[in-house]
């Protein structure tokens, strides 16, 4: 440890805290010698790959979604009343959940005219301008010669 000290030119304390932590997370194994804690690198963690890693499906991933859910449905429990929308969020996150909800009334890939489009927005807001390009800002709408499509 002090010979990675030096090495490194840090403390032997602040090597300690990080070996440990690294130790926690299975990435080293440490053994007694002596006076000496030998530390040795987890190979075996190092030959996964991080595509593994990504597929790995975690507990965590479950509990975030329903956090994401529950989150979507008080934002829209909260700007919603009776199908219309009250206000544009000015958090760009809420209105982000706003327009998700709104573009649902799109059939993915059919083009529509900017009439056809002004006339669903309009059923949830009156200010469809600034939906519609919201909605093509945030990459659920694509506008190309004059008609838009729906992207997600």
């Amino acid at each position: 440890m002090e010979r990675l000290a030096e090495r490194l030119n840090l403390s032997a304390p602040t090597i300690s805290f990080h070996l440990k932590k690294l130790e926690d997370a299975g990435a080293v194994t440490s053994r007694k010698e002596q006076y000496y804690t030998m530390y040795s690198i987890n190979q075996q963690i190092f030959k996964i790959s991080m595509l593994d890693i990504l597929k790995e499906e975690s507990s965590e991933s479950s509990i975030q979604e329903e956090r994401d859910e529950l989150y979507r449905r008080k934002v829209l429990d909260s700007f919603f009343e009776y199908g219309k929308l009250k206000t544009i969020p000015s958090q760009r996150k809420k209105e982000r959940v706003i327009l998700e909800e709104i573009v649902k009334a799109f059939e993915i890939g059919r083009e529509y005219t900017e009439r056809e489009v002004n006339i669903i927005i309009a059923d949830y807001f009156d200010d469809f301008c600034t939906l519609r390009r919201d909605m093509i800002s945030e990459g659920l709408l694509e506008r190309k010669d004059m008609k838009y499509k729906r992207i997600k």
